[in-house]
């Protein structure tokens, strides 16, 4: 399914903003949100999964859609991605930009 969602990115392992966008507003992916509790409630992607990186667990990813990580700069959703990858869900990206830029560029926010 990535194939078809995220064909254009430079790096297979990363959403630009304009896929996260539609994936969010298509709801073809889920999206998880690695920060913490406290960050999370602060504001988060409307629909994401909190699954913080501190507790992280492959396991308890969401099934059924591709998964979009993302975090509050991209440094934990990698970390997060490649504890996936390495537990063998090839179904996962993150977002780099992380939540400073999807506010920055208007995305919707839930609290």
């Amino acid at each position: 399914m990535f194939k078809n969602l995220f064909s254009s990115a430079p790096d297979p392992a990363n959403v630009d903003i304009e896929t996260l966008a539609k994936a969010v507003g298509d709801r073809t992916a889920t999206v998880v949100d690695v920060r913490e509790p406290h960050e999370f409630a602060a504001g988060h992607i409307p629909g994401a999964v909190s699954l913080p990186l501190s507790r992280f667990d492959p396991g308890a990813l969401p099934e059924g859609k591709p998964v979009i990580l993302i975090c509050q700069a991209g440094g934990r959703s990698r970390n997060a991605l490649n504890q996936a990858h390495a537990a063998g869900h090839d179904d996962v990206r993150h977002y780099p930009g992380g939540m400073s830029q999807w506010r920055a560029s208007g995305g919707d926010v839930a609290v």
